[in-house]
Order: C-alpha cells, then structure tokens, then sequence
C-alpha cells in the first residue's frame, strides 16, 4: 500500500495493531494483581502467561512496523525508479552483453534422463552404431546420473548448453581414439553424433506447443521497453498494478516535460546539498583529512556531468543548429565554470516551426453561379505559396482536399478564397465569389468548421459558408501557448492581453515570448532563469483576466491573467517545470473541486490525485514531492540491488548472478541519477553474490573478479580515472569482504569438484583461481610472490583430496570393517579403485586445464588422494590369505590408469603398489613353475598318447594337482588357443604344458610391469622356464617314441598307432610353440649366452625329429628286409625253389594256386598303403611326412617323392635283379607273363 492510510486493508491492520497493547495486555495484568491481593496463583502460571502474551504482542507489532516501514521505503525506491526509466539521460541499455542461456530445474532434468533412458532401452527411432551407445551409456551413467549434477542443477547455474558441452568434450575423447575410417572423417563423425544426441535431448517435444506469448523472464535478456522495465520492477519490489498506475499518474511520466523539469529540481537540490556540506563542513569520514576538499569537487563534478549529459539531449526540432551553454544560477556560482557569463537570449535565438494542414470540405449557400458552372478554392498561408483545390461544379461544390504548409509564425494568417471560371472571351482572371481569412493557434479546434465568407456588395450569396478545418502542430520546443494578459517592470510594461508562448531553448534555457500575427520572431521575451512561478489574488486596478498568477525574480515581477482557470493551471505547471524551482505551486483551495461553490463551474486540472481522498492524497504526495538529495541512497541503492538480484536468480536464466541489460541499464541510470558512489555500489553487490555463494548459488567468479578490482583500485588509489575520495566505512567494508572472500575462495577451490562440477560453468575454477591471486595482492599493483600462491593452492588441493575421498568412500558406501570378510574387502577396494580412477580422469578432464600454472600441483594432489586410497588398500591386501591371488585384478587396475599418466607414473602411489606385489608376482611365478613341472612328471606317467581333439572344452578345466599350488586366475585366454584348437593333435600333458605357458606368459605380459628392469627379468625368467619345460617334454616325448618302436613288430602286420602320430604332432607343436614361448621380445638385447640356449633347444627338437624318423624308417626297411627274405626263397637255383614251384605245380593241377609269393607280395602292399594312410591323417606336418617317405622305396613316390631320390643304390640292386628274374621266367614259361615286363607294370603305375 501506498501509505498506512492509504487504503482500507492496510488502515484495518493499522487500527488493530495500535488497539492490541492497548486494551490486550491490560486484562491479564488487572486480574492477576486482584489476584495477588487474595489468593497467590500456583506456581506464578497465570503470570507467566500475561507475560508471554504481552511479549509476544509486542514483537508482532514491532514486525509489523518493520514490515510497514520496508513497504514504504520500497515504494520510494520505486517513485526514483520509475523516473529513471521514463527519462533516462545517463545510460543505455548494453547491447554487448553475453546472452544467458535457459536454466534446468529437477523436473526438466528428469525428463532428459528418462529421454536418453528410452533411448539406451531402445525405445526411440534413433539409429546408432554400438561406438555411439557406448559414448551415451558412459553419459547417462557418468554424467546424468551424478549426485553433482543434481547439485548444479538445484543451485540453477545449469542449462541444456552445459549438458550439450560435456557431452561434446566426452565424444571428442572417444571420437580420437577410434582408428581412422577411409572416406568418413572424424569431424564428420562428431557432427553426426552431435546432431543425434540433440533428437534424443528433445524427445518427441513439439515446438508447436509453446506458448505464442513469450514470458517476461523469458524476454528479459533482450532490449526492453519502457512498460517491459516498469512491469519488471514491479514484480522486483512488490508493487501493485494500481500502485504503479497511481504513481504514474501522479509522477506524470507521460509528459517529457515534466520529466526534465523534476532532473533539473534534483540536480539543483544536490548542488545546494554540496554547498551546504562544504559550508558547514558535515563530511563523511575519509580515510585522510586532504579527501574533503576533494569530496567537494568530486560532487561538483558529478552535478556537471549529469548537467552535460542533459544538456546534450535534443530538444527541439525547429533549431537543430543551436546549442546554447549550461547557465549557472546566481546561487551555485562556485559549483559550475562551464560559461564564462550568463549569456541572454536574443530574439533570433528563438525559432519555432510550425506545420500546418488544412482541408477544404464543402461550400454551402452558393446561389449567383449557374448549377453548371466550375467552381474552385485556392488557399495559401502569409508568405507563402498557394494551392488550389480540384474543380467542382457548381451544384455541389465538395471537395475534401488538403494542403500541407511550413511556417515559422506562431500567429499565421491563412486566406481561403472561392473561384467561379469567367466565360469571357478577354477575361483575364476568374471570377472571386467569397474569401475567408483565419488566425489559427496550436491550441484552436481541430475538427471541420463552417466559416462566414466575404463576399462582394451586390453579391446574391449573403449565406456564403464554407467548411473547412485548420491543425496546427505544436513543435516539440513549443511547451505552452495562448493568450494572457501581462504586465511586468523589465517586459510587457503595460497591461494588455497578448499571445505569449512558452519556448525551451535548450535544457536548461526557457523563455516566455509573445508573438504578434504575421510574425517569426517575439516581439518581447523574458528569460526565466531564476523566476519562481505561483498562483496569485487579483490585483486591483487591472482590467482583464478573471484568475491570477505570478512570477517573481529579484528586481522583477510579472503578473499573468487569465480567463479560465484550467488555463491557469496549465500555464503554472508549464512554468514550475520550466524554471526548475524547489517549490511546486499549489493551487488555492476556493477553486478545488470539492469548494467550488454557484457561478458557472470550471474544469479542473486532470491530475488524478483528486480522485482520492485526504489521507491517500497525502500518502502518495508525499512519495512523489519526496526531495532525492535528503534521501540516504546508500541505503536505498543496497536494497533496490538486492531484490533485482534475487528477482534476477529465480528467473529462467543461468544467470550466475550477471544482470539482464534491463537492470543493468535501472542501476546504472539510478546511481547517476541519485548520487550513488561507485566503490559502495560494488560491495554491496560483492556481498549480495558471496551471500548467494555460500549458500552453494553458482555465481560467476569473474563477476566478483570485476567488482572487487573495481573496489580494490577505488581503495588503493589506482582508479583508472584517478585517486578519488575513500571513506573509512569502504574500507572498513572492503577489508570485511576481503576476508570473506577469501574464506570463499578458499572453500571453492577446497571443493573445486562440488562447486564447479564436469568444469561447469566453462572456465570458472580458472578464473576462480586468477580471483585468488588478486584477492591476495596487498593493492592492486604488487603481484603476490608466485611461491605463496603456490603454497596456497597446495594447501588447498591437500584438502581437497581428503574431501573427495571421504565423499568417494561415503557414495560407494564403503566402511573401515576389520571384522569383514577378506573376498568382501578386496571387492569394495575393486570398485572404491574404480572409482577413484574416474575421479582423477574427470580432474584431469574437466579441471587441469585450471590448474596449468601448476601441473605438479595436481600431481600431489593425486598423489595425495591416492595415499588416502593407499591406507585403505594395504589393510585390504593384509587379510587375504597366503598364496592367494584374487588382487592381481586390482593391480592390473590401479596399473593400467597410472602407468599411461605421465605425472603418476612411478610416482609414490606407483612404486608402493610395485613394492605390495612384486614378492606376489615372484612366488607365483616361483609356484607355477613347480607346477608345471610337477604335471609334466605326473602327466608323462599317465599319459595315454591319445590325442585331444576337442581342446577348448577341455584345457580351462583341467585341474592342477591337489597341492596348495595356485590356481590360474581367470584371465582372457591366450591370444594363439583359437587357432591351437582348431588343429591340434597333440597329447593331454602337452596341450596343457603349452596353454600352462602361453597363460602364465600372457598373464605376466597383461600386468604390463612399469619398472624395465624387473620386467625383462621376469620375462627373461618365464622364457627360460619356458625353454626347460619344453626340454623336459621333447626329452619323455623321444623315450616313449623309441620304447614303441621297440615294441613294435617287425612283419607286415605292423601299423603306425595312432600314440605315435600324436608323438610326431606334439614335436610338431613343440617347434612351433618355442618360436613364441621361448624366444624375447625383439626390442630386448640377447646376449650371447641366451641365443646358444634357445639354440639348443631347437637342436634338440630337430635331433628328436630325425631320430624318430629313422627309427621309423629302420623299422618300415626291417618289414622290407623281411619279406625279402621270404621271397628269395622262389629264387632260380636255390634249393627251395624247386621243391617250392613243384609243390604249386602239382597242386594246380586240382585247384586254382596263386603263383609263388604273389600273397606275401599283396600283405606287404596292404602293409605299406595303410602306414601311408595313417600317416597322412594323423600327422599334421607334410615336411616330416616327406622325410618320412623320402627313405623308403617305390611306392612312396606316389607320396611326392623325386625319382633321383628314389633311384639309388639299393634301389638299382633291386631292380636289376628283379629285371633278371623277369628274363629267365620268360624264357622258362614261354609267354607264362603274357608280353608283360616289369618296365610295362612301372609304366602303368607311373
């Protein structure tokens, strides 16, 4: 409400609160002190309660005043507000500000995680490779769902472009490790994803729907209109819709003039304030004495600047090239030197312009010209040119044409003249019927009039009239106008009326000129500089004008009549304003409305304070006729701020407390305005936005960066425009906000991960961090030593990292249980582990960039918060039971991160995990050796030879010996057992010695040691382990190959079993598995002694190779030599031989007898083929399977075979022996071989 009085709610709430202490409080008190005369109550309750009761009534009162007290003082701010906005002179709303981004609150959140929810269940129509889903899921989970981003979005510093930004910043680390695509570059990859990630965050939102009408929260980052910033501050301090509308009504903010008049009643007000004080010499208390003199012209200065700036608006349009000089009034001499001397007007000074339009309608009465006749008007102004309507006939002479003229004359004469066109032959000119002549003013009717027109004596159209109207434009310079009667000492020396107009020169500059008709300049005028305007009572002895007033200077009177007292009112507002006087003229009470008594009643002036009654008049008379200098805006100003802060942060805008160009522009023209200092300004916004920070409010760090240099060079004396005046209550508040800063920035950087979480909002830790060291700095020119910064920030991060993991443990919910289980605890380190490791990755995503000054700060910071880790960890490692192996997975984790950092990389964290497992890595190493070589023993005893076909079922199963031996951790399998299984023809112990390897060499290689010279030696060792086990293995293998042939037969019954061709596959697989197992890496140096080992190990193989393959072929050249021997009995000329073929000769003779030897022959072939068979699908090498057959004879060629191999010694024994047996077998059976010789049968199985 306006004021207590001013309305019927807030007059109710008054009268109840000053009835209550009156009559409420008295009952208790009355009968508790009957009471006491007769009977003591119990305890003293009934006491207590008046008590309690008074007490409690006495607070709500006093609420309540406060609460009226702050209503009012919030109304009067927003009278100086409302001033501000309709007439600004000193500021403009910035068009260069950064545009805010919409904010996201809970709700909003909510629905983009259940947008990319939808989108990860496969709900949406979105297509994406498995590459894009990964990166969303790493989103969702990571980001969308933190606890941190909950915080950033409740603390409204959040918007959807900080969202679109970390998921940017994510893909791009994704989109660079990925492998480069031909034809598809990554930016367009990027692109791609950006655009898909977009359709996810919009979900299946329509555009369509938004409301047509924009919110004011939603326009307030544009440029604003002045009812767009009326309705804004409004809603800032709590003003009531028919509040504003009283107040600007009563302000009369429509009216410009006005408007200036109240600056210059201000101005003039602040310069007597500053003669005052230095008169009186009331100074503030400044932190040096040589400040006051220099306060004085620091307020000179200010009323200067502000008189400059007003005087620098335009006008008026009629004299653009016209400026004239500030005056000083004769009271302020000693404030402004801006002219040499009050300069007076001249006449010429003096110009106005007017425009006028005039439109010829109709003529009524014409009767001397026939109905056919033509008939046309012509118009012109006094010196001017003269137009001429289109014709007309005579029957109706209607035209509505308009004529648009240019005059400097305030008092023009305007000719209308109607025409008839003469039928004679030597008529030269037409005919004139009638004329009419018009004096118009700005002030005259605007509407059509019918006009008397002259017209010549013996002229039939006495009734002559034409209708026509007249609009004078009133210039902007023009401020009033009309007739008055005056009468003055200096001007107007006698008493008559005149057409006296009001004319504004120039701001400050106004003169009252009276015109005479036809004329552009004044006759006389009158400067009124130093007048003071009122009403005044008739003045007897003057004839003319009914209603009185005055203007008075010293040495000068001027008295104005005039014959309507709206009129009256008129002019005395026009002058109040114009003369700039303190005093506001106040009309008297006999011509109120309310008083107005008989004669013929008068309109009053359109002010809409009479509308109200006595008390609500009062209250708002008071609010607008407030003086500003008397008002304490250091107080006012700290509170206006305060509330457009608080209205600007629960807008819809991640503000981060920076103002919209509206407010900025309010505050701005308010301190120019209303004389509030700068320095006091900045601190009371530094501690609206500390108040805002500690309440976990994003706010800007360069924002405060901004106002506290403003201050700290306001205070040190470094301002760029100069030293200006300090007072000891800014540097007392300085030193007070210094110290909050401080702690402030302290906690932020302390809490760097909660306060600027994902790197939100973009830059702030940096700029946090540059804060601190100005903040730090002693004045504003000394740069603090970068040790002590330095020493700052470490002390910082130190406890940060104990913060972060303390908050860590708390969300893993992890506790310091020495009663839990060892499989539990080295769980929770796993995930705490995991956990810490995307703790540093998110610091050094989102927040090294801040620390670049020191990177071996972060470093230590790590290093720090790994040492918390490490306490945890090392009680973890300590319960888990001897020779157990479950937390290698833990080192492979915690290594993998730290050996690609270049900071962490054996750093201390580093070289103590190295230090924990190093004796693990040995004694596993040193246990899985006695393993292995315990299952070669064991599994050479056992072992069938029968070859493993289905190795992949088999191999991660197989048990170790029932010993406390440790088990093989359940890692990826072996990069060769895809291939290895698919070909494998080997034996159980050999197969598992070569997995048992391969394994524990992958196992050892995944732990990817950080430190050279540990690492080759356990690679050094694993490849001489490697290089015995296969020793071991050839050697067993070779003795059960030659114990077989031993027990092999020597006839043609012989079979290669199939134990023997598994003997050849798992040399084969030896061969090939020592290449890898047992040879180093090729960017180690071997040495001499090594080569000659691994040397020996393939001797051994291929020695073991050539003994198995001439044993084999010994025994296959055994079976040879044995059926040999049998056929040599058929020979010619052995004793055999005849008893032999007589026995099949005579037994031919009754049955069908196969020739001698062909069925030793037939089992000897079958002996062969079938070998061949077995060999071709049971050993897997053909090289081996070559030299095999490269030994043997004939019937091998048709395995591949050269004939010059084939074709030696023995061979040619053979056959030339063979070819004369053949001979004399044919000359003994005539043709018993029927044409056919042992070259035909080689040719066809050739």
């Amino acid at each position: 409400m306006l004021d207590p009085s001013s309305s019927e709610d807030s007059g109710g709430e008054i009268d109840e609160d000053t009835e209550v202490p009156k009559d409420s409080p008295q009952k208790p008190l009355t009968s508790s002190g009957q009471g006491g005369k007769h009977k003591r109550p119990p305890a003293d309750q009934p006491q207590a309660e008046s008590h309690s009761v008074g007490d409690e009534q006495k607070n709500e009162k006093e609420r309540l005043q406060k609460e009226e007290a702050e209503r009012k003082s919030k109304l009067q701010i927003y009278v100086f507000v409302l001033r501000c906005i309709a007439y600004p002179f000193n500021a403009k709303q910035p068009t260069d500000m950064a545009r805010r981004q919409q904010k996201l609150n809970k709700q909003q959140l909510q629905v983009v995680k259940d947008h990319f929810l939808a989108f990860l269940n496969g709900e949406t129509q979105i297509v994406a490779d498995e590459a894009f889903c990964n990166a969303v899921r790493s989103y969702y989970e990571g980001f969308l769902n933190s606890e941190r981003v909950s915080r950033m979005v409740q603390s409204g510093g959040c918007s959807a472009c900080d969202f679109r930004d970390v998921f940017k910043k994510n893909i791009e680390r994704r989109v660079r490790s990925l492998p480069e695509i031909d034809g598809l570059s990554k930016e367009t990859v990027l692109s791609s994803w950006i655009a898909k990630y977009d359709a996810i965050y919009r979900g299946d939102e329509d555009l369509r729907r938004q409301p047509q009408r924009m919110h004011l929260s939603a326009v307030s980052e544009l440029i604003l209109s002045k009812e767009q910033l009326y309705e804004m501050f409004q809603l800032i301090l709590g003003i009531k819709k028919f509040e504003h509308q009283l107040l600007y009504n009563a302000c009369q903010l429509d009216n410009v003039d006005e408007q200036a008049a109240q600056i210059r009643r201000e101005l003039d007000g602040r310069q007597q304030l500053a003669e005052r004080v230095a008169k009186e010499r009331k100074y503030p208390k400044f932190v040096s004495k040589d400040m006051e003199a220099m306060y004085i012209e620091e307020l000179r200065s200010s009323v200067n600047l502000l008189m400059a700036n007003l005087e620098s608006l335009p006008v008026a349009k009629g004299g653009p090239d016209f400026k004239q000089k500030l005056k000083r009034s004769t009271m302020n001499n000693s404030f402004l030197d801006m002219g040499e001397e009050t300069e007076f007007l001249s006449k010429s000074d003096v110009v106005l312009s007017f425009t006028l339009e005039i439109v010829i309608v109709e003529v009524q009465g014409l009767k001397s010209v026939a109905p056919n006749r033509i008939v046309y008007c012509t118009m012109e102004v006094e010196g001017g040119e003269k137009l001429q309507t289109d014709q007309a006939e005579a029957s109706r002479p209607q035209w509505g044409t308009q004529g648009d003229f240019m005059t400097t004359h305030p008092l023009p004469m305007i000719k209308v003249k109607l025409f008839t066109e003469s039928t004679g032959v030597l008529a030269l000119e037409d005919k004139e019927l009638g004329r009419v002549i018009l004096n118009p003013t700005t002030n005259g009717p605007k509407q059509a009039e019918l006009h008397k027109m002259v017209v010549s004596k013996n002229s039939q159209d006495s009734e002559l009239k034409i209708k026509l109207a007249v609009r004078m434009d009133k210039p902007p310079n023009m401020k009033h106008s009309g007739y008055l009667y005056a009468l003055g000492q200096r001007v107007w020396k006698r008493w008559k009326r005149r057409y006296l107009v009001l004319v504004q020169v120039s701001q400050y500059t106004f003169a009252m000129c009276s015109y005479r008709e036809r004329k552009s300049e004044p006759h006389e005028l009158m400067q009124l500089e130093g007048y003071t305007v009122d009403y005044s009572d008739p003045q007897p002895g003057l004839q003319g004008g009914r209603v009185f007033f005055s203007a008075v200077k010293e040495g000068d009177l001027v008295v104005f009549a005039s014959d309507d007292e709206q009129d009256r009112m008129l002019w005395v507002q026009a002058i109040y304003r114009a003369t700039g006087q303190s005093y506001k003229p106040v009309p008297p009470t006999q011509i109120q409305r309310q008083n107005c008594r008989g004669g013929n009643p008068q309109p009053d002036a359109p002010i809409s304070l009479l509308s109200l009654d006595r008390s609500q008049r009062q209250g708002v008379e008071d609010l607008i006729s407030a003086v500003p200098c008397r008002f304490d805006h250091a107080a006012l100003f700290p509170m206006l701020q305060k509330q457009t802060l608080q209205h600007r942060m629960n807008d819809s805008f991640s503000c981060l407390g920076w103002f919209s160009p509206g407010q900025v522009f309010v505050l701005d023209e308010y301190c120019a305005r209303y004389g509030v200092r700068g320095c006091h300004r900045h601190l009371s916004y530094l501690r609206d936005l500390m108040e805002y920070s500690e309440n976990n409010t994003l706010v800007d760090p360069t924002l405060l960066h901004y106002s506290y240099a403003f201050c700290a060079s306001h205070i040190h004396g470094n301002r760029p425009d100069g030293i200006g005046t300090v007072t000891e209550e800014e540097r007392e508040q300085f030193e007070d906000i210094r110290s909050r800063l401080l702690s402030l920035l302290d906690n932020q950087i302390i809490h760097f991960r909660y306060c600027f979480p994902f790197g939100r909002p973009d830059g702030a830790l940096k700029a946090t961090l540059s804060l601190l060291e100005r903040v730090l700095m002693m004045d504003i020119t000394t740069p603090i030593p970068p040790e002590e910064m330095k020493k700052m920030v470490k002390k910082c991060l130190e406890k940060a990292a104990l913060i972060n993991y303390s908050q860590l443990t708390q969300y893993a919910q992890i506790e310091a249980d020495a009663q839990a289980a060892p499989e539990k605890r080295l769980e929770d380190m796993m995930r705490l582990g995991e956990l810490c490791i995307e703790v540093l990755q998110q610091n050094d995503e989102h927040h090294s960039e801040a620390f670049s000054w020191w990177p071996e700060m972060m470093a230590e910071h790590a290093e720090t918060f790994l040492s918390l880790y490490t306490v945890d960890m090392d009680g973890a490692l300590q319960v888990q039971p001897v020779d157990s192996w479950d937390s290698f997975p833990l080192f492979q984790l915690l290594n993998n991160f730290l050996r690609f950092d270049p900071h962490l990389c054996n750093g201390m964290f580093h070289k103590h995990l190295q230090d924990l497992f190093i004796p693990l890595v040995v004694r596993y190493i040193d246990l899985m050796e006695s393993s292995i070589a315990q299952s070669i023993h064991r599994g050479f005893q056992q072992e069938t030879w029968q070859s493993v076909k289905t190795i992949t079922n088999n191999l991660p199963s197989v048990p170790l010996p029932k010993v406390n031996l440790p088990q093989m951790p359940s890692f990826s399998a072996p990069s060769w057992m895809g291939p290895l299984c698919d070909s494998t023809n080997g034996s159980a112990t050999s197969e598992d010695l070569f997995w048992k390897l391969d394994a524990l060499q992958m196992f050892v290689l995944d732990l990817h040691w950080p430190e050279p010279e540990f690492a080759k030696h356990l690679e050094q060792r694993l490849k001489l382990m490697a290089s015995d086990m296969m020793e071991a293995c050839v050697k067993r293998t070779k003795a059960a190959f030659d114990s077989k042939m031993q027990k092999a037969s020597k006839a043609t019954d012989f079979r290669v079993s199939l134990s023997v061709c598994t003997m050849f596959n798992m040399l084969m697989d030896a061969k090939k598995q020592c290449a890898k197992l047992c040879v180093l890496d090729s960017g180690q140096e071997i040495d001499k002694q090594w080569q000659q080992y691994h040397s020996k190990i393939d001797v051994l193989i291929d020695d073991a190779f050539k003994d198995m393959i001439s044993s084999m072929v010994t025994k296959f050249a055994g079976v040879l030599d044995g059926v040999l021997s049998k056929l040599s009995r058929y020979d010619e000329g052995t004793f055999f031989s005849s008893i032999l073929s007589f026995t099949v000769k005579a037994a031919a003779k009754y049955v069908d007898v196969p020739k001698p030897g062909m069925d030793l022959a037939d089992t000897y072939i079958t002996f062969v083929r079938q070998n061949q068979d077995i060999l071709r699908d049971r050993v897997n090498e053909e090289m081996y399977i070559e030299k095999l057959f490269d030994k043997t004879y004939r019937d091998f060629r048709l395995q591949g075979v050269l004939d010059g191999t084939l074709n030696n010694k023995s061979y040619e024994t053979v056959y030339n022996r063979l070819t004369v047996e053949e001979a004399t077998m044919a000359v003994k059976a005539g043709d018993g071989l029927q044409g056919i010789t042992m070259r035909d049968s080689d040719e066809e199985d050739g």
